[in-house]
């Protein structure tokens, strides 16, 4: 061990680790026009260009850099954006020449005082590349008055860092009313000395990752493997506000009996998405 407890390696940390967050927002529309308004609603709020900058602030957070990114919105809905990044920044004379050449990661990298590229003739590869990406996927059915939006986003990266400290903020970004996290680490590399390490962490539980007051509002619970570090977590909203599920209707203009009915609806509802089978 060097100094601080770190590791001291010999050559790149060539561990692979790989966080998958699926988020389920749940609501109600009751008529074809709500219903339509709904995924209007979605398509404007989780739109390829808001992606953009939520990815790119996870990057931020987890210390990476931007390399290129990919962004697409789709008719009739849902978005995916996939941004190519780095452990260390690349010198301009080393960047692809097809990266850099979008806006939105020239007035990302601007922001952060970094250098935005210049194209050059040569193509260098470089072997620390990992990659973030979402897809976004919004569900309705026209005889079901509840509607749900699913939103995917796969953070895999090389060397020291870790996509686990972008967790607090990917929560924060997203209306959550069931979270299912997936995280893994693959590969392995060697101390100074050849010995292999399969982890460069410490880690139990995704949960210890999680902000304490955000893990207050949930229900968790883990399914681990230990032996492969395989991490997996799932959360269920604890208490149902009716008016953050219905959309475009005040719950007072309800009456009880309505608003009991449909509270037990939603709860239904989340309880099939969180255990992953049709229970009622």
């Amino acid at each position: 061990m060097g100094l601080n407890g770190k590791i001291q390696l010999y050559g790149f940390n060539n561990l692979t680790k790989t966080l998958s967050f699926n988020i389920y927002d749940i609501s109600y529309a009751s008529t074809e026009r709500e219903k339509k308004e709904f995924i209007e609603y979605i398509d404007e709020q989780f739109n390829s260009e808001r992606l953009t900058g939520i990815l790119c602030e996870v990057t931020n957070i987890i210390g990476a850099y931007v390399l290129n990114i990919s962004k697409q919105d789709y008719d009739p809905e849902g978005a995916s954006v996939t941004l190519l990044i780095s452990e260390e920044m690349i010198p301009p004379d080393a960047m692809d020449p097809s990266c850099n050449q979008c806006t939105l990661i020239q007035d990302f990298l601007r922001s952060r005082g970094e250098h935005t590229g210049v194209a050059r003739e040569a193509v260098v590869a470089h072997l620390d590349k990992s990659h973030v990406s979402v897809h976004t996927y919004p569900e309705f059915h026209p005889n079901n008055d509840i509607s749900s939006f699913r939103v995917d986003i796969d953070v895999s990266t090389c060397g020291k860092v870790s996509p686990l400290a972008a967790l607090n903020f990917l929560i924060g970004s997203f209306d959550s009313d069931v979270i299912t996290m997936d995280y893994r680490i693959r590969g392995f590399t060697r101390d100074i000395g050849g010995k292999k390490y399969y982890k460069d962490h410490e880690i139990n539980s995704i949960q210890n990752f999680i902000d304490a007051k955000t893990l207050e509002r949930y229900d968790a619970i883990d399914v681990n493997v230990y032996q492969s570090n395989i991490f997996h977590t799932k959360m269920i909203l604890k208490e149902i506000v009716l008016a953050d599920y219905l959309f475009n209707a005040d719950p007072r203009e309800l009456s009880p009996d309505v608003r009991l009915s449909l509270r037990d609806r939603i709860s239904k509802e989340m309880l099939e998405i969180y255990h992953g089978k049709n229970i009622y």
